[in-house]
């Protein structure tokens, strides 16, 4: 029992020759004179509220009645006060924003005080997910605050938010939320599990969770899907959905979730179901027209200009006439020139960007025609291309919508039409192989589960939506009771 106890004061004081290293950390010897007690507090300034110790912490310790470390939570008026004895707590408690009380004479029992400094940005409007009609509010960086917004929406007791700590160096606090009674117990578990099991020593953002986390790292089509808004997140919860919240980013994660879903924007549920449905359907077909034209361009022009009718040929030869180069060069010419545009556009300013995209568009595409490089007609493919993939209301799968093209564009130039349908077999074999959180991925096209179509292509009105995806498997599948959406009370009934 005394090596042990020896032991721990070595480890003690080892930590505190470290922190002593560190020009933020304080150390200081307070004095009692009416119980003639000696006491000190240690904490680092940069994660400590100054103001909190000034006015919560000392003129209670040194007015009051303090005898033993014991009377600190009857004397500090601070809701976070926890009393240990356990040494290996020290490190982590102090760098969490608490301060260490410790008694001279008695340094193996010690107490924490919750002082954190809290330091962020207001609620402020969605950037990625901006919408005309619905909430304005976005996440921030501060996970309490964030919980904070998730909480007012959904105030049930049933709410459940589990905390873990990932990241050997970072200390990322982690947060799983979800409904108990609705949520599928499976797909908990596999998130919880696989976030218990990361092994990575700097976790800064939920992105990195996205990465490490999805059934296939080899993929480049997301299988979780990050939202800003929390109005998004609580209707997943309710749906039976599990959301991951990272410390220090601002995106929450869904799961388990289907391609379908990135092509949906939650505007949709703001809007009269059959504008939605004409909106939802001509983002998916801006998305395969974004993929397509291109590639059918190339393997038209290559093989297949039989199929080019008379007339449109005639304008086809003419603005090509002077171009040395074979269409799939054209096409690569172009296509990785709008990237770069896009690119530089996203990386400067906003106001800088803005203008370099649109000057740079313009003047690049106009050279590129008059010097023989391009012809106008593909410039106005590529320019579409371009507008359609911009449709896509989810950041990430608009990257791989991007990156589809490039693989297409290569068939089409080998095999022509052919290549194309190739090319789109392997895409699909991929895409029914991936799963999301162990659950299809490309549903409900594949398993076809019918049920779930009511909001997938088109959104149907919500007296139509009694039943929670069939995906989920949910403990409760059914939302609301049908006959109570059927009826609607006249004012005659009153």
């Amino acid at each position: 029992m005394f090596n042990l106890f020896k032991n721990k004061n070595h480890e003690k004081e080892n930590l505190d020759k470290l922190l002593a290293k560190s020009d933020d950390f304080k150390c200081i010897e307070y004095f009692n004179n009416k119980t003639n007690v000696s006491f000190t507090l240690k904490f680092l300034a940069t994660l400590v509220d100054s103001k909190t110790i000034q006015e919560s912490v000392l003129p209670y310790l040194l007015e009051e009645n303090f005898k033993q470390i014991e009377d600190a939570k009857q004397i500090i008026p601070l809701a976070d006060i926890q009393l240990s004895e356990d040494i290996s707590q020290i490190e982590d408690k102090l760098f969490t924003g608490s301060v260490l009380l410790t008694v001279s004479g008695k340094e193996n029992k010690f107490c924490f005080l919750g002082a954190r400094k809290e330091i962020g940005r207001n609620v402020s409007l969605p950037e990625v997910e901006f919408s005309v009609i619905g909430p304005k509010e976005s996440f921030v960086e501060s996970l309490d605050q964030n919980l904070n917004l998730i909480r007012k929406r959904v105030p049930v007791k049933e709410l459940i938010m589990e905390k873990l700590t990932v990241g050997t160096l970072s200390k990322t606090k982690v947060a799983i939320l979800y409904i108990d009674g609705i949520t599928n117990p499976e797909n908990v578990n596999t998130v919880r599990q696989r976030i218990e099991d990361i092994e990575f020593d700097e976790i800064t953002d939920s992105s990195y969770i996205v990465q490490i986390i999805s059934d296939n790292q080899n993929s480049p089509f997301p299988q979780l899907l990050d939202t800003e808004r929390p109005d998004r997140i609580s209707a997943i919860l309710a749906e039976g959905k599990v959301a991951i919240f990272v410390d220090g980013s601002p995106h929450a994660l869904i799961g388990p979730t289907t391609l379908v879903e990135f092509f949906s924007s939650f505007e949709d549920y703001y809007l009269n179901w059959i504008l939605s449905s004409f909106f939802r359907l001509i983002r998916l077909f801006a998305v395969v027209f974004s993929i397509l034209v291109t590639p059918v361009y190339v393997a038209t022009l290559s093989y297949h200009y039989e199929l080019i009718p008379i007339d449109l040929m005639n304008t086809l030869v003419a603005s090509r006439r002077a171009i040395p180069f074979p269409p799939i060069l054209e096409a690569l010419f172009l296509e990785l020139t709008i990237e770069l545009l896009r690119e530089a556009g996203a990386r400067l300013p906003t106001k800088v960007g803005q203008t370099i995209g649109i000057v740079g568009g313009i003047v690049i595409g106009t050279a590129s025609v008059q010097a023989g490089l391009t012809s106008n007609i593909l410039l106005i493919f590529i320019a579409l291309a371009a507008l359609a993939s911009f449709t896509t209301p989810v950041y990430r799968i608009g990257n791989t919508i991007r990156l589809l093209r490039f693989p297409f564009l290569l068939f089409a130039e080998v095999w022509g039409l052919l290549g194309i349908v190739v090319c789109f077999c392997f895409l699909l074999t991929h895409l029914i192989r991936l799963t999301s959180l162990g659950r299809p991925y490309l549903e409900p096209l594949y398993p076809p589960r019918m049920q779930d179509l009511k909001d997938a292509f088109i959104r149907l009105s919500f007296d139509k939506q009694r039943k929670r995806p069939f995906l989920l498997n949910t403990k409760q599948p059914n939302r609301f009771h049908k006959k109570a959406a059927k009826y609607k009370k006249d004012i005659e009934d009153e």
